[in-house]
């Protein structure tokens, strides 16, 4: 019998861990919720979850060391995603209510408020995908569930056409913002793939398949 995969679900106070733990052990994970760098640098895959304030998220990351975590698990080739704040933690930095908080910088640019008369952005939304693309593979249904007031508005990142990533778009509010990235072996959503039905399993299981 093929062993499960392992995958640290990172608990840094400030994520949906108990929903992201079932999602992932439905599709075949071995998951352990732990704050432990050790354990999170050492698994097959890492899963960065989060919700709420940038900042808080930020406060959260680094009193577990998981800049560090993650700095040193992509050093490696070893594959790590981030879903909802935990993908806006990646970018350089977050811009809340005029205060600007450094984040991972795995990525150039910042995680501003939505351009929309209505927040939050809630409920289900298209994403564009263009083109072929590991994580969106054998996904016909390309709706996935956001709770989101901030994201990225721009992709400020400049690549050789060797590295490019895959940057995945979605619309709300008469703006655009990036839905998703895959890059090498960092994933990351700003939707929620655990709350996004039959899609949002098969994204999970596509992740699965690169530990």
């Amino acid at each position: 019998m093929t062993e499960k995969p392992s995958v640290a679900l990172l608990d840094y106070g400030a994520g949906n861990i108990r929903s992201a733990q079932r999602a992932l052990e439905r599709v075949g994970a071995r998951v352990t919720v732990t704050a432990d760098p050790k354990v999170a640098v050492e698994a097959q895959g890492l899963l960065v979850p989060g919700v709420g304030a940038f900042r808080a998220c930020m406060d959260g990351l680094k009193a577990v060391h998981g800049p560090r975590v993650i700095g040193q698990r992509l050093a490696g080739g070893r594959p790590v995603m981030g879903i909802c704040v935990g993908m806006q933690v990646l970018f350089e930095e977050g811009r809340e209510h005029g205060h600007f908080v450094p984040g991972c910088g795995e990525w150039p640019g910042a995680i501003e408020r939505l351009q929309a008369p209505v927040l939050p952005h809630m409920g289900w939304n298209t994403v564009a995908v263009d083109g072929p693309t590991d994580m969106f593979d054998g996904i016909s249904q390309e709706r996935f569930y956001f709770v989101h007031s901030y994201g990225a508005r721009r992709w400020e990142l400049e690549t050789d056409i060797t590295t490019e990533p895959t940057v995945t778009w979605a619309e709300y509010g008469g703006g655009r913002f990036v839905a998703a990235v895959e890059n090498g072996a960092l994933w990351a959503t700003q939707f929620h793939p655990e709350k996004s039905g039959d899609a949002g399993a098969h994204l999970l299981e596509n992740w699965m398949k690169t530990l």
